[in-house]
C-alpha cells in the first residue's frame, strides 16, 4: 500500500509538473530577479539622467535628436547584445509663445497652454460655456458661430486612469466641432487633476475640411475663475498663440535586445516612449517608463545565462502626438506579431507602485499567465483577470494580433502632473520604481524562459 500510494504521489506531482510551463528553476531565478531589483536603483538613476541631461523632449525638436543618440548610448552602456534605430516620420509640431487674458471691467490673465495640433493666431471675442463635449457637440451654430468656445469639463479622479478616457473627446474632438460650428476659438478647463496653475497640453486634430482654430487649456483655478466670472455677466476673452506645424521630421524608435539563447526569433516586448511634453521635463510620463524597461533588461542581461526567447526593449518615438512610432513599427513588423513577437508590455503611466496584473488571455485559469501572477503577488500585485488593457503604444501591435500583457500602476496622482509643467524628477519616488522594476524583470524573464505562449490578442483598440 505504501509503494503504491508512494507512485500515485509522484504521478500527481510530475503531471502537475507538466501542465505549468515555468520549471522550479525559472522561478527561483525569478525570485533572485526579484530581490535585486528592490536594492538596485539602475532605473531612478536612468530617470535622473534623462530628465537632466535631455529635460523635455518635444517630437521634431532638438532636444528629441539629442534624446535619441542618449537612449543608444545608455542601452549601449548597459551590456545589451544589440542596439539599433528606425526611422519614424510625422509632421513636426512647434510651441513658440502662448498669452490668454480677460478683457473690460475684470481684466486680467489666464494661464494657458497651446493644445499639440494648434494653429496660430490671436481672437478676441465672447467666450460661450459648455459643460462637457456631448453639450458642445449637440449646440446649434448659433450658439457658436464668432465666439470662443469653453469648455468645462471636470476630470474625476481615478486609480486606474479610466477619469482620463472619459475626457477624451473634449481635447481631441472639441476644436474641430467648435470650428465647425463657426467658434474662432477654443479654450478647455485641462483635463487634469491638478489643483495648482499649470494648465495641461496634450494633442487635438481637426477634421477634413473644417479651418483650424486657435485651441488652447487653461489651468483648473483659471478654468474657476471663469466660471466666476460668468456669472457676473458676458465675458471677453483675447487668446494670442504662436505655434503650429513647420515641415516634416524623422526621429528614431530606439531598440536594444538581449538574444535569447534556445529560441532567438521569438521575441518578448517590454516598452516606454523616449518623448516628452516640453512644458516639465517628462518624469513620469514617460522617462519613469524608460528607466524601468531599460533597468528591468539590464537586470536581466546580467543573469548567468541568458532566457530561452529574446527579449526586446524599446523606446518608441513620437507617442504624445499620436502613437506615431508604435504604428510605424506595427507597420515595418506586421508580419511577425502574431508569429514570433510573443507578447508586449509597456510602462506609460507614470512611477505609481504596480498594483494589479493581467494578459490579453483575459482567463484565470490560463497557466502561463498563474504561474507569473504567483511570483508578482510578493511585490503586492493582485492578479485581475478581469481587468487591464494594452498600454498605449502597444495598442496598434496589439490590434493586428499581438499578446499583450498590463502591469498596472497606481495612477490616483498621476494626472495631477500629466503634460504639464509639474511633471518634473522630484516627483518620482525611487522606490516605487524598484517595485516597477521587480516586477517588469520577473514578467519579462519568466515568459521570456517559458516555452508556452499567450493567445492571441482580439483587441479592438477600447
Amino acid at each position: 500500500m505504501r509503494l503504491a500510494a508512494l507512485l500515485l504521489a509522484l504521478s500527481a506531482a510530475c503531471s502537475a509538473q507538466a501542465q505549468t510551463p515555468l520549471p522550479p528553476e525559472a522561478l527561483r531565478t525569478a525570485d533572485t530577479l526579484r530581490a535585486q531589483a528592490l536594492t538596485d536603483d539602475t532605473g531612478y538613476r536612468i530617470i535622473e539622467a534623462l530628465t537632466t541631461e535631455i529635460g523635455p523632449r518635444l517630437p521634431g525638436s532638438e532636444a528629441d535628436a539629442r534624446a535619441v543618440a542618449w537612449a543608444q548610448a545608455r542601452f549601449e552602456s548597459l551590456g545589451f547584445d544589440r542596439v539599433w534605430t528606425e526611422p519614424v516620420t510625422f509632421p513636426k509640431w512647434e510651441r513658440r509663445s502662448e498669452h490668454a487674458s480677460v478683457l473690460g471691467t475684470h481684466a486680467q490673465p489666464l494661464v494657458v497652454t497651446a493644445l499639440g495640433g494648434s494653429p496660430g493666431g490671436t481672437v478676441e471675442a465672447e467666450i460661450v460655456r459648455f459643460a462637457d463635449f456631448a453639450s458642445l457637440d449637440a449646440a446649434s451654430p448659433d450658439e457658436v458661430a464668432g465666439k470662443i468656445v469653453f469648455l468645462d469639463f471636470r476630470m474625476e479622479r481615478t486609480r486606474d486612469g479610466s477619469g482620463y478616457g472619459a475626457a477624451g473627446p473634449v481635447r481631441s474632438r472639441g476644436p474641430s466641432v467648435a470650428a465647425a460650428k463657426g467658434a474662432v476659438g477654443f479654450l478647455m478647463r485641462s483635463i487634469g487633476t491638478s489643483p495648482n496653475r499649470v494648465a495641461n497640453t496634450g494633442m487635438t486634430r481637426f477634421e477634413d475640411g473644417v479651418t483650424p482654430i486657435p485651441a488652447a487649456a487653461t489651468s483648473l483655478p483659471d478654468a474657476d475663475q471663469l466660471v466666476r466670472l460668468l456669472e457676473r455677466g458676458p465675458v471677453q476673452v483675447r487668446l494670442a498663440l504662436d505655434c503650429g506645424f513647420n515641415g516634416e521630421y524623422t526621429s528614431q524608435n530606439v531598440i536594444a535586445e538581449l538574444t535569447g539563447r534556445e529560441a532567438p526569433d521569438e521575441i518578448v516586448v517590454i516598452a516606454s516612449h523616449l518623448d516628452s511634453w516640453d512644458l516639465g521635463t517628462g518624469a513620469v510620463d514617460d522617462a519613469s517608463g524608460v528607466g524601468i524597461t531599460m533597468a528591468a533588461g539590464h537586470l536581466i542581461g546580467r543573469l548567468p545565462e541568458r532566457p530561452r526567447r529574446t527579449l526586446r526593449v524599446i523606446a518608441f518615438a513620437n507617442e504624445e502626438q499620436g502613437l506615431i512610432g508604435a504604428r510605424q513599427y506595427a507597420e515595418r513588423h506586421a508580419d511577425t506579431l502574431t508569429t514570433t513577437h510573443i507578447v508586449g508590455a509597456e510602462s506609460d503611466f507614470g512611477a505609481g507602485r504596480i498594483y494589479a496584473f493581467n494578459t490579453s488571455a483575459k482567463d484565470a485559469s490560463h497557466p502561463l499567465t498563474r504561474q507569473i501572477a504567483d511570483a508578482l503577488a510578493p511585490l503586492e500585485i493582485a492578479f485581475a483577470p478581469d481587468d487591464g488593457s494594452p498600454g498605449p503604444d502597444i495598442l496598434p501591435l496589439a490590434q493586428r494580433g499581438m499578446s499583450w500583457a498590463w502591469l498596472g500602476q497606481d495612477g490616483t496622482h498621476y494626472f495631477d502632473l500629466h503634460h504639464n509643467a509639474d511633471d518634473t524628477l522630484d516627483k518620482v519616488d525611487p522606490d516605487a520604481v524598484k517595485q516597477n522594476v521587480a516586477a517588469y524583470s520577473v514578467f519579462a524573464y519568466l515568459v521570456a524562459e517559458s516555452s508556452e505562449r499567450f493567445p492571441p490578442s482580439t483587441t479592438d483598440g477600447d
